[in-house]
């Protein structure tokens, strides 16, 4: 009853192609009714729910389709190609995002932890590496539609909003995806960190040396480490996250140079050399052949 409800939510209030706020700091709903092949995009830490249609995202390789029966968890920031293939006017796509505050879901983990609440194992170990599928539950459900009834009444959401917010935080580490999600945000997790200071330092000289000895561990253990998280090594990861940003500024509308410096290239030739290389087009080819909203590949 609450996925029909929520269901319902959503379509009476994403009434426009694309993103539309709710009034709750970080929850967006989003509406899509064109098919839409998987593009370069940056997941950051993040839950999509699906109430209607699916959504897909790859992740190296790693195919992951999502629906109203399951929905994706991403705890650290991730570069993937992500689209919208089965939208249609007769058959649009609807849903929500949330994105999941590293404060708090770290402090609900660590108090999680100290009171000996069992998060359910991820089947396959770290196999799901970067991406997690988890199956709608009763508290999942539930949860969301206390949060999005909010988005109605300014006042109920000022109040209520952080609560709610917590509250579904909740459900996600105690379901499917809790355990992977307590990857990223319990105690001392040091590839987690990592990766948020690579994402928030694409602009800058990034080495394996600097992540690794902010992660504390030696080269050879970090790149091992590095991998089994994410299945790439770091240094990929570093380039893939670059590339992935300048396409998605470039498919806004920033200029190829602009797009290049914003990432942190020096050298346009190199830059445009390694973008050919991962797209299989110049940066400007590519941006000329983007027809659709950034923000619906993602």
């Amino acid at each position: 009853m609450s996925k029909d409800q929520i269901r319902q939510l959503i379509q009476n209030n994403a009434t426009q192609e694309g993103l539309t706020g709710t009034g709750i700091d970080g929850v967006r709903l989003f509406r899509a009714t064109q098919a839409i092949p998987c593009v370069p995009a940056v997941y950051e830490p993040s839950v999509i729910a699906i109430v209607s249609g699916a959504k897909e995202a790859v992740l190296d390789g790693h195919r992951y389709i999502y629906d109203d029966s399951r929905y994706m968890c991403c705890p650290m920031s991730m570069p993937v190609k992500a689209g919208t293939p089965t939208a249609s006017a007769e058959s649009p796509l609807y849903g929500v995002i949330i994105s999941l505050d590293k404060r708090v879901m770290t402090e609900l983990s660590m108090e999680m932890e100290n009171t000996g609440n069992v998060i359910p194992e991820v089947k396959g170990g770290l196999r799901a590496q970067g991406i997690r599928l988890a199956a709608w539950d009763d508290a999942f459900a539930d949860a969301l539609l206390r949060l999005l009834q909010l988005g109605g009444n300014p006042a109920d959401t000022a109040i209520l909003g952080e609560a709610r917010l917590r509250e579904i935080y909740y459900a996600i580490l105690k379901g499917e995806s809790g355990s992977f999600a307590r990857q990223a945000f319990g105690a001392g997790n040091a590839i987690a960190r990592s990766i948020a200071h690579v994402s928030s330092h694409l602009d800058a000289p990034i080495s394996i040396d600097d992540m690794a000895s902010r992660a504390g561990m030696s080269r050879a253990a970090f790149h091992r480490k590095f991998k089994q998280v994410t299945t790439m090594a770091p240094i990929q990861f570093v380039k893939s996250m670059r590339l992935n940003n300048a396409a998605m500024k470039i498919a806004g509308g920033m200029s190829v140079n602009e797009a290049a410096v914003d990432v942190g290239y020096v050298s346009p030739s190199q830059f445009s050399r390694e973008f050919r290389r991962m797209y299989g087009q110049s940066p400007r080819q590519w941006g000329d052949a983007q027809q659709f909203p950034v923000e619906m590949g993602q």
